[in-house]
């Protein structure tokens, strides 16, 4: 299977990794073709290091085809996919672009920076014939994955409260700087909180409203700091926090989850989960540690392939929704934490 990587940024770097495993373990994903609009990038091969991989590399590109234009990339290969790896603003014109050329698309998260976006990507999508897949990466972690199997099969009963947290230093190292320009990122929220919103939404489904408070404290780079209640009407409790202003020495990054149930609790920190039984002693769960992003990509291939390994229209509409809840966020934080009601449409 032939891909096309677009985009040598942050996450960019951290595919072209994945992609370069993919070939010395004969995954059958062969990474033919490189484009940047960066030349620069291309040739130097200098990798982008973010919070979550503070370790800058340099990748031998040699092996690849190198473009500057990705149509010309999609005209000039057969490929069986791309995989995008661009600022947000460019997901939705990028992919619907990618799909009308007869190529399979992997876009990384968000989904797009509108849910009217998101809309117009999946009806590409459909009148294609092609698959579209997002990033979100979390449906694929295995400790996310652990909670949403003991929420399904409700091994503790039903679940009573939820918290997801995630932050760290700001994001300085994008491109043109573009992760602190609102209209291209949509700040933290639509970022970096997203991928916790995302999480939600797989877990709990659409809330009936939300609450959100939001700081800016970066110039021109929308919430940078956000607290979302989010109101479900069996009442249970779920609250999401987000933070990219945490510039101490050697904070990097952190992302954590606990969840409460009748009868035991699971907490997820400091990348551990330890599961809380209410009748028990707690312990530790022990994992494969596995690579989600990895896994991500070579499920999509499989769904490429013709295996039925989930609709992936249906998956398209849940991302959809989450773009939706987060723009619901982002209208109740302008309003200084006022309910904002979400609906599915």
């Amino acid at each position: 299977m032939k891909v096309g990587l677009v985009g040598l940024g942050g996450m960019g770097s951290a595919h072209l990794a994945n992609y370069i495993k993919m070939k010395e373990t004969g995954e059958g994903i062969d990474l033919v073709a490189v484009c940047d609009v960066d030349e620069a990038k291309l040739k130097s091969g200098v990798g982008t290091a973010i919070n979550i991989d503070p370790n800058r590399k340099t990748f031998d590109l040699s092996a690849f085809n190198l473009y500057t234009d990705m149509e010309e990339m999609i005209r000039s290969e057969t490929l069986d996919f791309v995989a995008l790896c661009l600022p947000t603003h460019l997901h939705a014109p990028m992919s619907i672009k990618a799909l009308e050329m007869g190529v399979n698309v992997f876009c990384e998260k968000p989904m797009a920076r509108s849910a009217k976006e998101c809309e117009a990507m999946i009806s590409a999508a459909k009148k294609s014939g092609k698959k579209l897949m997002i990033g979100h990466t979390l449906r694929y972690w295995e400790a996310y994955v652990f909670a949403k199997d003991y929420l399904d099969r409700e091994v503790f009963g039903k679940m009573r409260g939820a918290y997801f947290y995630r932050g760290g230093s700001t994001p300085k190292w994008s491109w043109q700087n573009w992760l602190l320009d609102k209209d291209k990122s949509g700040g933290c929220l639509l970022d970096q909180h997203v991928h916790d919103v995302d999480t939600i939404v797989w877990m709990f489904g659409l809330p009936k409203a939300v609450s959100t408070v939001g700081q800016n404290l970066i110039e021109g780079s929308g919430y940078d700091v956000v607290s979302t209640n989010y109101i479900y009407s069996d009442g249970k409790v779920v609250n999401a926090q987000d933070d990219w202003t945490i510039n101490g020495e050697g904070y990097g990054f952190e992302m954590l989850f606990r969840i409460n149930f009748e009868r035991g609790a699971l907490i997820f920190e400091k990348n551990k989960l330890t599961v809380h039984p209410e009748d028990g002693a707690e312990y530790e769960v022990e994992f494969e540690g596995r690579n989600a992003y990895y896994d991500e990509v070579v499920l999509f291939s499989r769904l490429i392939k013709g295996e039925d390994v989930f609709d992936y229209i249906e998956l398209l509409e849940s991302h959809r929704q989450t773009i939706l809840l987060a723009e619901a966020e982002e209208r109740s934080a302008d309003k200084g934490g006022e309910l904002e009601y979400v609906t599915a449409s």
